[in-house]
Parts: structure tokens; C-alpha cells; sequence
């Protein structure tokens, strides 16, 4: 039985992996989810597996160098799948100090421990170990032409201290690999969206503004360009390119969903209208007179847009869900999970609301 340690299990992408793993390969592999549950991780994402004999979850923290390594003495570890990150831009730029901490610190602590665990004394490694470590699109900066996309050997020009804290992870792991050919892969995503999503990022911030009748804070001028990806085929890719990817290289994962912030706003709205029912009341709150544009981020990058041509062609991966139909299963999910959201955004998530947009 093949073993996981996948980091920030309890987050977002990582947690909708795990669920896509064990419905791929069920009773074959087993996980250990390492998360220090911040407040972006959540235990409620992994209902329904907690119970399994072939998943544990230990509460950590990835820069407790005791704690990995400890992991890593006690399992025979085969592959490390590394989500766990700081990752909301506007945290990054009001305080960078805990995203260099964890992005750069943390992962520099996991490379370690697996080096350590699998080396052999000849330099070489245990055959079928891998690390893929999880990036996104924004180590590359910003485009500015229409037609120009991000490729694997796109130089990097990060903006904010958030994608500078995973470019500088990435050239980590880089560095690994080129000095000691340490078994590992980099994937660089686009913008990931689906179920599980906490609510400070784009879309289930407007999915739930727009229930409750709230405001619906765009920044700038709203033109902004993201390439959306659904977060389940983010996970089949990662674990193609885990099986089929060639070792030591980059792939990057994009969705091939451009699409402005504002238009990705107004087509949540006009899906939300059309699948409230006339009867729900909520329907008479969702309106695009809520829109509300605020200060722009500071460094707001203007458009990303990955080209998945490397991933297709070694691996046979593409995005097979088209944005209209991923935005339905997503607003679905929400719709069948409110406690969910409520639970998420009680507390002091009102206060980082208010702070951030003051709307």
C-alpha cells in the first residue's frame, strides 16, 4: 500500500484531493493529512473520511521540524503532495512575515525531512519516492497583452509578498532537485474554485454576499483577468502528474476560463437567479445593485492565463470542466451546505471582512 503525506489536507485544494483519492483508488493507498488548522483549514471538509483505516490526521505545523520528521521516522512515506501554504494575497500584504515563515520556511523543512528519510547512501533515493510541491500561477507576474499566456520556462516576477513567498519555495525545491536530484515536481496552478473554498477568496465571497443580501466588494475597475480552474480537475492533474509526469520537471495546470472579475461576478449572479427557486426569498436579495467597487489591491496583478500545453501532451491532462457547469456544482454545494458557511464566517472572519473592504 502506497502512503501520502499530503500537507494542508484540511485546506481547500488539499481536502478535495483527499476526497479524490480515495474515490480514484479507495482502499489501495493511504493518507496522512498534516495540517496545523488555521483558520483556512477545516476538519468539516474531510467528513465522510475521517473514519477510514487508511487516513490519519495529525495537527501540526510544517515549520515543526521535530514534528515532520517525527512523521517521517514513525511511516514509511512514498509520496509527499505539499498544499500547505499561506495563500490569500490580501493577508500577504498586511502581514508577510507569517507567509515567508510558512511558504518558504515550512517547505524548506519538508524537503529536508523526506531527503533525509529517503536518501541512500550513495546519494541516490529510495525507487518511487516523489515530492510534488503545489504553486500557482502568480510567481509569474502579470500579463499584459491579450493572447500572451504563462509557460513552464516563463521567468518569474512575483508582485505580491504572497507569490513571492511560493516563488521562493519553488526555487527551493529547485534547488533540490538541481543540487542534490532530489525526486521531485512542481505544478503551478490557476486560480482553483469548487467546494470547501473559504470564503475570502472571489467566488464564495460573492456566492454568499449575494444570499444575504450584502455588498459585493470588486476591486479596481474589476477588469482584472483570472484563468478559473475546478478544484477537482486540479487534483486529477496533480495525481497524473505524480504517476505520468516526468521527474524533476514543472507543469503548469490552468483551466483555460479567462475571465474578468466582473463578469465572473455577474454570471454568479444570473446562475444564482436561475437556480433559486421563485418560492426562496432569497432570490429578491440577489441583485446587481449590490456590486460595490472598492480601493484596488495594492501590486493588483492585471491578468493570468496559464498554457496547459505540457501537462496535455506528457501526461494527457485537461481541464474537463467548462466554467458554466463547474459554477453550478459549486453553487449547488453551497446551497446543500449553509451550516458550512456559517460556521466559517462566524467570528473573526467579520472582522477581516470589515478591515479589508471597510463596505
Amino acid at each position: 500500500m502506497r502512503t501520502y503525506l499530503v500537507t494542508g489536507g484540511a485546506g481547500f485544494i488539499g481536502s478535495n484531493y483527499i476526497h479524490y483519492m480515495f474515490q480514484k483508488y479507495d482502499s489501495q493507498i493511504r493518507i496522512i493529512n498534516l495540517d496545523k488548522l488555521t483558520y483556512a483549514g477545516n476538519l468539516e471538509n474531510l467528513k465522510g473520511v475521517e473514519d477510514r483505516d487508511n487516513y490519519t490526521f495529525i495537527r501540526a505545523d510544517i515549520c515543526d521540524r521535530d514534528a515532520v520528521n517525527q512523521i517521517f521516522q514513525e511511516n514509511d512515506i512514498d509520496r509527499v503532495v505539499h498544499f500547505a501554504a499561506e495563500s490569500h494575497v490580501d493577508r500577504s500584504i498586511k502581514d508577510p512575515e507569517i507567509f515567508v515563515r510558512t511558504n518558504v520556511l515550512g517547505t524548506l523543512v519538508l524537503l529536508n525531512a523526506a531527503k533525509a528519510a529517503w536518501e541512500l547512501p550513495d546519494g541516490t533515493y529510495q525507487e518511487g519516492k516523489k515530492f510534488l510541491h503545489v504553486s500557482t500561477d502568480e510567481v509569474y507576474g502579470s500579463l499584459e497583452e491579450e493572447g500572451e499566456y504563462f509557460y513552464e520556462n516563463t521567468p518569474y516576477d512575483p508582485h505580491s509578498p504572497y507569490s513571492a513567498s511560493k516563488a521562493s519555495s519553488d526555487m527551493l525545491v529547485k534547488s533540490y532537485i538541481d543540487t542534490y536530484h532530489f525526486p521531485a515536481n512542481i505544478t503551478n496552478c490557476s486560480n482553483n474554485y469548487g467546494p470547501y473554498q473559504f470564503p475570502e477568496k472571489l467566488i464564495p465571497l460573492i456566492i454568499n454576499n449575494a444570499l444575504q443580501g450584502k455588498k459585493l466588494p470588486v476591486y479596481g475597475d474589476g477588469k482584472n483577468v483570472r484563468d478559473w480552474l475546478y478544484v477537482e480537475d486540479h487534483a486529477k492533474g496533480i495525481d497524473l502528474v505524480q504517476e505520468k509526469g516526468r521527474l524533476f520537471e514543472t507543469y503548469n495546470i490552468g483551466g483555460h476560463n479567462e475571465k474578468q472579475n466582473i463578469e465572473i461576478i455577474h454570471i454568479i449572479l444570473d446562475t444564482l437567479r436561475e437556480m433559486l427557486p421563485e418560492s426562496d426569498a432569497r432570490r429578491e436579495l440577489v441583485s446587481d445593485d449590490l456590486i460595490t467597487y472598492v480601493e484596488d489591491r495594492k501590486g493588483h496583478d492585471r491578468r493570468y492565463a496559464i498554457a496547459p500545453d505540457k501537462i496535455k501532451k506528457e501526461v494527457g491532462w485537461y481541464p474537463e470542466t467548462k466554467f458554466e457547469d463547474g459554477i453550478r456544482k459549486t453553487i449547488q454545494w453551497f446551497f446543500e451546505h449553509e451550516e458550512w458557511m456559517k460556521n466559517v464566517t462566524s467570528g473573526s472572519y467579520q472582522k477581516y471582512y470589515q478591515d479589508m473592504y471597510k463596505i
